[in-house]
């Protein structure tokens, strides 16, 4: 099945305090999202990457990504991470029939990660990366007095790629929330869709803090 991938690169960044978006930081004299289109580069089921930017950069993003021959399109992303998987999806091709959506804030994403994720798609209609939970965890009311302390072994930390069929993800776009969705499989739950959880990495970090980008170092 023809597979292809939507990179959200739209964030402002403010949290990293920067003055780019964050996806062209960069790391180790790198674009931060040139690491993980590296690994979408050289991996062999992957047949396209659309990269979903923000208005003002995108002929940074054109600079920071022309080496890359699988990147079919860099097209503006929307207000909401949800409307900048919407421009992604719009410029997807027919055939495509799998759809991974990733963060280009996440650098460390790998080929074996891909294969799993890939692999789960075979059987259900939508997939994830994450990690158990390594922490106990606690649920706060609005008064933060602790409320419940769910079992750690029912907790997953979600991560991308998500993977979804094509169609699936379409029409869980389609429906209309009153929340905002954090992620893709959330839209994809809410139109009764099971979603599979697959074994991601600890490493799979998503780079948003100062902090974040001294760690990011360190793993490489």
């Amino acid at each position: 099945m023809k597979v292809e991938v939507i990179v959200v690169a739209a964030g402002a960044g403010s949290r990293l305090k920067a003055k780019i978006p964050k996806a062209l930081v960069l790391l180790k004299s790198k674009a931060l999202i040139t690491y993980c289109l590296k690994t979408f580069e050289q991996h062999p089921a992957i047949s396209g990457v659309v990269v979903v930017g923000a208005q003002n950069s995108l002929s940074q993003f054109v600079r920071a990504t022309r080496s890359f021959k699988k990147i079919r399109a860099i097209v503006v992303g929307g207000v909401t991470r949800s409307d900048s998987v919407k421009c992604g999806l719009q410029v997807l091709l027919d055939q495509t029939k799998l759809v991974l959506v990733h963060d280009a804030a996440r650098p460390f994403v790998d080929r074996a990660m891909i294969d799993r994720l890939i692999a789960a798609l075979k059987k259900d209609k939508a997939a994830i990366v994450g990690v158990p939970v390594k922490c106990t965890v606690k649920r706060v009311d609005s008064n933060l007095m602790i409320r419940e302390t769910p079992p750690r072994e029912q907790l997953w930390e979600a991560q991308t790629p998500q993977g979804f069929h094509k169609d699936v993800l379409i029409k869980a776009h389609a429906k209309k929330l009153k929340q905002e969705a954090t992620d893709d499989a959330f839209l994809v739950e809410h139109i009764g869709v099971k979603v599979k959880m697959v074994m991601g990495d600890y490493r799979n970090i998503k780079v948003t803090t100062p902090e974040d980008i001294i760690l990011a170092r360190q793993l490489l």
